[in-house]
């Protein structure tokens, strides 16, 4: 009975300095193999998400346009996905709460509007992210992100 309770105590110790050191010297490498190729990829992940916050726009639109027989002219713009619109085409049968879930459009990842014509230059709306800039044209973080070119 002595015995057992001797060795509970004995497991009870904790780690040594050296365990802990191995361990903080084991993390410092992952964390030196790993980190860099995360931090790679802040722009893709954000690209990814615009992405996907486009298809979300696209379906809202055709939403909008099974209730209302057209899609929200461009100057009526995406807000009509959330407010009624009072001028241009009306929406008669506007949908009570809106067709986004959060009750507001988003902003690209990069902060900026999304553009939206109506009719579009490449299907019957365009939604496009201009990029990190937020202007027209770019490559690498800055390329247009364009609802037409999404599969």
């Amino acid at each position: 009975m002595k015995d057992s309770v001797f060795m509970k105590k004995m497991n009870m110790q904790g780690f040594t300095l050296i365990e802990l050191m191995v361990v903080i010297v084991i993390l410092g490498i992952l964390a030196g193999l790993i980190v860099p190729r995360i931090m790679e990829r802040p722009d893709q992940a954000k690209q990814m998400k615009a992405k996907t916050q486009i298809a979300s726009l696209e379906t809202a639109l055709k939403l909008y346009k099974l209730d209302n027989g057209s899609y929200p002219t461009t100057d009526q713009g995406l807000q009509a996905l959330v407010e009624q619109p009072g001028s241009g085409s009306p929406a008669k049968n506007w949908r009570k709460g809106g067709y986004l879930e959060k009750g507001r459009v988003p902003k690209d990842p990069w902060g900026f509007d999304y553009v939206y014509l109506s009719p579009g230059m490449h299907g019957d709306f365009d939604i496009i992210s201009y990029g990190a800039d937020g202007v027209p044209e770019g490559e690498d973080a800055n390329k247009d992100i364009n609802n037409w070119e999404i599969e």
